[in-house]
């Protein structure tokens, strides 16, 4: 008798892989999982395409900056088709479009004029942040909800054990522990969702945070240069 417990013992165990926990779990417990698992490889797409988004405007923007603080006029400033579509060039194009309107007729007022740019600029910053930090919120859903969403998959699966016990009138590890491991394991699967999302929320968001303070030291001295520019220029009678 202690030999067939024992093997059937050896033979639950060998069945505890991550699939065999799976197969064996209630539909409640494979939803959960499924549901985990899900979330976990949407997180991990939107860490690769914000990072790698991100490292591209990094060095987009050094680019800029590097040409713009050589060119000799604002106006010879342009940039290549497909190059043009990221966060430094747009706050310089929203700033030159209210310079030529606001400059346009010869006559204007040097104050009014310093505050629209620095209106227009500030706009076109808060825009390209929005947008860049879109799906920020999709990870900190994720990162926070996916632990209680695997304990709710482990409490389940744990009443499903206490259950077959109930049923079966037998306490024996080879009756107890598949119930309790595919329950653990649902767990398991929340904290795999959830770790990434919150490491990749919390990275993005520093890389945002940084791109945010690059373009605002940019709008300060391309500013700074269009104040100069105002103080050369006669307003026309």
């Amino acid at each position: 008798m202690e030999t067939e417990v024992a093997n059937v013992a050896l033979a639950g165990a060998a069945d505890m892989s991550p699939w065999a926990l799976f197969m064996q779990a209630d539909i409640v417990v494979k939803a959960v999982m499924i549901g985990l698992l899900f979330a976990s490889i949407w997180s991990w797409a939107i860490i690769i395409e914000r990072a790698r988004r991100l490292k591209v405007i990094g060095k987009q923007t050094e680019a800029f900056e590097n040409r713009f603080w050589k060119a000799n006029s604002f106006e010879d400033i342009r940039e290549a088709p497909g190059k043009a579509e990221h966060p430094a060039t747009k706050v310089f194009a929203a700033a030159m479009s209210e310079w030529r309107r606001s400059t346009a007729g010869g006559k204007y007022d040097r104050v009014g004029l310093r505050t629209r740019l620095g209106g227009v600029m500030g706009v076109a910053i808060a825009r390209e942040i929005d947008t860049l930090s879109d799906r920020l919120n999709i990870l900190a859903t994720i990162g926070s909800v996916s632990p209680f969403v695997g304990l709710f998959g482990t409490v389940w699966g744990i009443m499903r054990s206490f259950t077959s016990i109930a049923a079966t009138q037998n306490t024996t590890l080879a009756v107890v522990a598949p119930g309790i491991a595919e329950a653990l394991f649902a767990t398991a699967m929340g904290l795999f969702a959830a770790i990434p999302a919150v490491i990749g929320y919390n990275r993005l968001l520093y890389g945002i945070g940084r791109v945010e303070g690059r373009l605002h030291n940019f709008a300060e001295e391309f500013q700074g240069e269009l104040s100069r520019e105002l103080e050369t220029m006669a307003p026309k009678a």
